[in-house]
């Protein structure tokens, strides 16, 4: 395999990148270090370049929110002609990015396609409006499952795999292959008793949109204060919902009790997580939840939804954190999942035995994790997909450290 085309509707330096992003740059590193050329096709933003070269990938941008895919398109088909922006392009294995909407670049790319798709969006589509969230959900529940029918998936969790094969997604084409982490920065400091904050703390480490339901922390805040006091929660991480969530925390009374740090670099970041007591994280949906195991990293515990399905499988309930409420989100249970995330927040910011328990089983696990051992495996998965080959499972995982270990542990109390 000599060359990878990659295509994702944003790249990470764009304002609403996130930890797909982060994944798909990951995984085109470690290609790239490994020889292979790889490009990355993606939209533009105000004051990106149109080409760079960024860790051995080649960006090229074009396009914004609905025209990245058929610019995209056009650019693949004038670049097998010897035009255009990815003129003499000739990739061995494309990944297409499903962010809700896959590119469809096997129509055009001339290379087997492996779609690339973190979790389903069912819950998510409603945001974008009545008539796109229908259209939407359509194309990736129905049209996407039949176009690529015959192409290898991957996604980056188990209960996501799940997700694919309720779509009707043959599951011995689907590839599980879960996300690294960043090392801690040599300078940070690492958690542990000596970098908790004095008082009661919560953190959350999220972009600030609708569907990460930042709202279900400031409210946890709100009911515990009084019975915590000098509880204070750490909102890091920024974007275009933050002054909501200010005029929710307001309306709450708890703006003093808050503090919005937005985007922060990553020493920062680092340095916020070794203070916290509990990391929450209240999303809607995820694939993953990547700052599940950054949290991690320091001892930190998280508290999730289980509904959200993708904390499923980076926490291992009651071993490394906790997920409270209904396996599949309900908005007339809202208040009730609300409740049960307050009250394991509580548990664990009063019971401080109980929170290292957690915190330290959870460092443990974030060790398993790496980059270089996720772009092993997909480098594995796209492999075999250049060759005509399809390959399903968890890839690139230690059987001797999976979360069937963790379940033992827990059942062996």
């Amino acid at each position: 395999m000599r060359e990878v085309l990659l295509l994702c509707w944003r790249d990470t330096g764009h304002p609403q990148g996130g930890g797909s992003e982060r994944y798909l740059e990951q995984v085109g590193a470690g290609l790239a270090a490994r020889g292979i050329t790889v490009t990355l096709r993606t939209a533009s933003y105000p004051g990106a370049p149109r080409d760079e070269v960024v860790d051995g990938i080649r960006i090229s941008r074009g396009g914004g929110r609905f025209t990245v895919y058929p610019r995209a398109l056009a650019a693949i088909a004038a670049g097998r002609l010897g035009l255009g922006p990815l003129k003499g392009i000739r990739p061995d294995a494309v990944v297409d990015t499903q962010n809700g909407i896959p590119f469809f670049a096997r129509l055009v790319a001339g290379a087997p396609s492996t779609v690339l798709v973190h979790h389903c969006h069912r819950e998510q589509w409603p945001v974008a409006g009545k008539l796109v969230g229908r259209i939407g959900w359509w194309v990736e529940s129905q049209l996407s499952p039949r176009v690529h029918r015959g192409n290898q998936y991957l996604t980056v969790s188990l209960p996501s795999a799940e997700e694919l094969d309720a779509l009707g997604v043959d599951r011995g084409r689907v590839a599980v292959v879960r996300n690294g982490v960043d090392a801690v920065p040599p300078t940070a400091p690492v958690g542990d008793d000596a970098t908790r904050t004095a008082h009661p703390s919560i953190c959350v480490l999220s972009r600030l949109v609708p569907h990460k339901q930042i709202e279900d922390a400031l409210n946890a805040v709100a009911t515990l204060r009084s019975r915590i006091p000098g509880l204070h929660l750490d909102v890091v991480g920024g974007g275009w919902w933050e002054q909501n969530l200010r005029d929710c925390a307001a309306e709450l009374g708890i703006a003093d009790a808050v503090t919005f740090h937005g985007h922060v670099p990553e020493q920062r970041k680092h340095e916020l997580l070794a203070q916290a007591w509990v990391h929450v994280m209240p999303s809607r949906k995820e694939g993953w939840g990547l700052a599940v195991i950054e949290a991690a990293q320091h001892g930190v515990p998280t508290v999730g939804y289980r509904s959200s399905r993708g904390l499923t499988d980076s926490i291992v309930d009651g071993v490394t954190g906790v997920v409270v409420g209904a396996e599949i989100a309900d908005p007339d249970r809202g208040g009730e999942d609300v409740a049960a995330l307050t009250g394991a927040v509580e548990e664990l910011l009063l019971d401080a035995e109980r929170r290292t328990e957690l915190g330290e089983k959870a460092r443990v696990r974030a060790a398993e994790f790496s980059w270089a051992q996720t772009a092993a495996g997909v480098h594995t998965v796209l492999a075999e997909s250049a060759a005509g080959r399809h390959v399903s499972g968890l890839i690139g995982a230690d059987p001797t450290t999976d979360r069937a270990d963790y379940a033992a542990e827990r059942a062996a109390g």
